[in-house]
């Protein structure tokens, strides 16, 4: 038996960045969803949040999973759910691009807290300087 923890932060944004998620009942129904389909399909999905345009995920992958198949299956099935539940009010689609970092076991608290904390985070700072910051501190130029 194998055993691996391999523990990745998902960032992704919605298409455009258009604020579909404009109510906290709308995002609570998506997290929700996301993290309940995840574990539907064999994902580990420790925690999911995010804002209006965006998606926060900490996964761990198992020894069969790759990261492009799960944020294909996490981002492909969520769509579809939300339009077929017209919990939008266009068409609703995520950006293709995303964002994966992992980290170390030692850093899973720090990153739960970080994800959980999105409202608070987004009062401070945009994504877009949220995302940058990401993308200078992992060297993602």
């Amino acid at each position: 038996m194998s055993y691996l923890k391999i523990y990745i932060h998902i960032v992704f944004s919605t298409k455009n960045r258009i604020p579909y998620f404009s109510t906290l009942e709308q995002r609570i129904k998506v997290w929700r969803h996301i993290k309940e389909n995840a574990i539907e399909k064999g994902i580990f999905m420790d925690v999911v949040n995010g804002y209006s345009d965006y998606c926060h995920c900490l996964i761990s992958l198992s020894s069969n999973q790759n990261i492009e198949n799960i944020v294909q299956l996490i981002k492909g099935e969520s769509s579809y759910w939300i339009n077929k539940n017209c919990l939008t009010k266009e068409k609703f689609a995520w950006q293709e691009e995303y964002f994966a970092v992992s980290f170390s076991e030692s850093m899973v608290e720090q990153v739960r807290n970080y994800i959980k904390n999105q409202h608070i985070n987004h009062q401070k700072k945009t994504f877009e300087e949220e995302y940058q910051e990401f993308r200078e501190k992992y060297n993602f130029m």
